[in-house]
């Protein structure tokens, strides 16, 4: 059992109805952090809330909103006096090739997983730097250093999200703020499950996927700790993160590791009893 850290502290999670979210909500809250639970689900978000006692809060937060992002941060400073931690998790996927994806859906994914944490960065950087403190943890993803069939917006929006958040920081750097950035690989939430239904995203399936709790657990440890950016798992995370910046290498080795995806996931399909595809 972990022992809890040295100071508690208060902490507004996005995305937090289900997934990682609600597995770093849990995790805080048991090793003594107050949390508010933020999610566009209002309904699912409170019901989580409900179940994790006193130390949590819930309220509706579309992060694409600047008012309902000030809402939150407001909500949080009332219920528990200040904000200490912002975790951005919160995020979109539409699977599919970015021919086959509709217009609205690549500006779905763009509004909600860079321009609503951007409005969610900028917010905090207000709000914590008119109280002296504060600490901003971005749930980003390992696609930001690699080019994957089936994820081209997707894997853009991280790109581009690991890029501002490096950038915030340095502008910050004079300031009272710490910013750290997770980068999880494939784990086994509803997102998951969208790819298992889609063959374009065979390549999630090439390795390991992790259980939302592993990744919980990173990102609270970083509350703590504090690093500048978190690979994971560290070993293959920190070897992908290398491999990415060589896009011709990636041509010839992708096609490799997507038939591997493929054959993994017709296996884990064929586990759970779903008929093979059809070629």
């Amino acid at each position: 059992m972990p022992q809890p850290p040295e100071k508690t502290q208060v902490i507004l999670v996005t995305g937090a109805a289900g997934g990682i979210g609600a597995a770093i909500a849990e995790l805080a809250i048991a090793r003594g952090h107050r949390v508010m639970l933020t999610d566009v689900d209002e309904e699912a978000v409170r019901t989580r809330a409900r179940t994790l006692g006193d130390r949590a809060a819930a309220r509706a937060l579309d992060i694409r909103s600047p008012a309902d992002w000030s809402g939150a941060f407001d909500a949080t400073r009332a219920r528990f006096g200040a904000v200490d931690v912002l975790v951005n998790n919160a995020g979109v996927i539409h699977t599919g090739h970015a021919r086959d994806l509709r217009p609205q859906q690549h500006r779905d994914i763009v509004e909600i997983n860079l321009l609503g944490t951007i409005t969610g960065v900028c917010t905090a950087v207000e709000h914590m730097t008119a109280q002296g403190h504060g600490h901003i943890v971005t749930v980003c993803s390992m696609t930001s250093f690699l080019p994957l069939p089936g994820y081209a917006t997707y894997g853009g929006t991280k790109h581009a999200l690991r890029a501002f958040h490096h950038s915030v920081a340095i502008e910050e750097r004079d300031g009272p703020l710490d910013f750290t950035i997770v980068h999880p690989p494939s784990t086994r939430t509803g997102m998951l499950d969208r790819e298992m239904a889609d063959p374009t995203s065979a390549i999630a399936f090439a390795e390991k996927s992790y259980a939302p709790e592993r990744i919980a657990e990173a990102v609270v440890d970083a509350v703590v700790t504090k690093p500048v950016e978190v690979v994971f798992p560290p070993f293959a995370g920190r070897f992908q993160r290398a491999v990415g910046a060589f896009p011709r290498l990636m041509r010839r080795v992708l096609p490799l590791v997507e038939a591997k995806g493929r054959r993994q996931r017709e296996r884990l399909r064929s586990a759970q009893g779903i008929p093979a595809a059809k070629n």
